[in-house]
């Protein structure tokens, strides 16, 4: 199982494929990167090319991705739903399963806090993947986390399917 985690933003979209393994292996990570200076619709167009390219490359299982929330930011929480929907619209045209989790599940399910800061996660995205480094950005931290998040529930009793 491949799961590709994905932490959605306009400006900058962490992604992380995780490999099932005892320990978990990291396959490739990283952040698409968006100029905030072109339109819009641009930004969502290159996002595309580059969603696409990276499952044709590496055909996921399953992506996880985080679950949107409410953000005191109008702007940043727009700039999200709108990268969200380019990635759902990428597994969905590659026919891979979609499972979305909040926040604060990911945070429980990576450091056992569902409170927990983006240096904890970082840390323990580093610890868990045996990394020399914490990822950086942290966009690329918590799509790893994401990973994480999936694999550990699919081992778990009653854990979710991919849906």
């Amino acid at each position: 199982m491949f799961v590709l985690g994905i932490d959605p933003g306009l400006t900058r979209t962490g992604y992380g494929l995780v490999a099932r393994a005892r320990p978990p292996r990291v396959v490739t990570a990283g952040v698409i990167r968006t100029d905030p200076a072109r339109p819009t619709a641009d930004r969502l167009a290159e996002l595309y090319d580059d969603l696409t390219e990276l499952v044709a490359q590496h055909r996921p299982t399953v992506m996880a991705i985080e679950r949107i929330f409410t953000n005191r930011n109008l702007q940043t929480a727009l700039g999200v739903v709108r990268a969200s929907g380019v990635a759902l619209l990428v597994a969905a045209q590659a026919e891979i399963p979609v499972v979305e989790y909040p926040p604060t599940t990911v945070k429980l399910a990576v450091t056992g806090d569902g409170n927990a800061t983006k240096a904890m996660m970082g840390e323990m995205v580093t610890r868990r993947l045996h990394l020399e480094a914490p990822p950086r950005p942290a966009d690329v931290a918590d799509a790893l986390a994401i990973a994480l998040c999936h694999l550990q529930s699919v081992r778990m009793p009653g854990g979710r399917a991919a849906s």
